[in-house]
């Protein structure tokens, strides 16, 4: 049984959260306190984090932060906060999703679900295909999940080192928005579109010389994007 916690000091949101999850047959957790959550969160094993950002102790950012330091774990944000500067900075710090209160409990468990099931399916394959990855400079492993730029390695998300994965198999191949959010975050985006373009830019600052003029990810101009190969 996948096993998820709940970090929510909403007690109201928090039950209706645990309660669909439950009904989805998952083993929950739940705590209210940031601190609390982000020491369960590195002491235990869990398949999903439901994290809310305005917590007592320490926030969902720093919560986030900290997590990512040490555990790949799918995150999924849900918060009150409907400023996009918000989503990009939760995003940026390592969140797998966002999503803004109110919303439709059903959806987050269908989310749940995908990032679950995407992140099984990465850690458990067993396929040997394109094991290493060499293209002017960059070189990537995809069984260790380690990049290295230059001779430096750099450190990634989970969805950087997956999108920049991906595209990197594909060269010289244009993919829009919604084509790389589906594959990636194994659903229709639903106008969460900006999260792909959140995560080009951090993997440009972490692989171009200059990300304003990009050798490596190319933005094509109304469409979205194509590897240089």
């Amino acid at each position: 049984m996948s096993k998820v916690l709940i970090i929510e000091d909403e007690t109201s949101i928090a039950e209706l959260e645990r309660d669909y999850m439950e009904l989805s047959g998952f083993d929950v957790d739940s705590v209210a306190d940031g601190e609390e959550g982000l020491q369960k969160a590195l002491a235990e094993d869990y398949d999903l984090i439901v994290l809310d950002l305005m917590l007592p102790g320490i926030d969902g950012f720093e919560v986030c932060r900290k997590l990512r330091e040490e555990k790949n774990v799918p995150i999924i944000i849900v918060s009150a906060k409907k400023e996009e500067i918000d989503k990009i900075h939760g995003l940026g710090l390592g969140a797998d999703d966002y999503m803004t209160k109110p919303f439709s409990p059903s959806e987050l468990v269908a989310r749940a679900k995908a990032h679950m099931a995407r992140y099984e399916r990465l850690v458990s394959s067993t396929q040997e295909e394109n094991k290493l990855i060499e293209i002017r400079g960059l070189k990537i492993d995809a069984t260790a999940r380690r990049v290295w730029i230059r001779g430096e390695e750099k450190n990634f998300t989970t969805k950087e080192f997956d999108l920049l994965t991906f595209l990197a198999r594909h060269p010289n191949h244009v993919y829009t928005k919604d084509e790389l959010f589906r594959e990636i975050w194994g659903m229709d985006s639903v106008g969460d579109i900006a999260t792909v373009t959140v995560h080009i830019k951090k993997i440009r600052e972490k692989v171009e010389i200059d990300s304003s003029n990009p050798q490596y990810i190319e933005t094509i101009w109304g469409v979205g994007y194509r590897f240089q190969a």
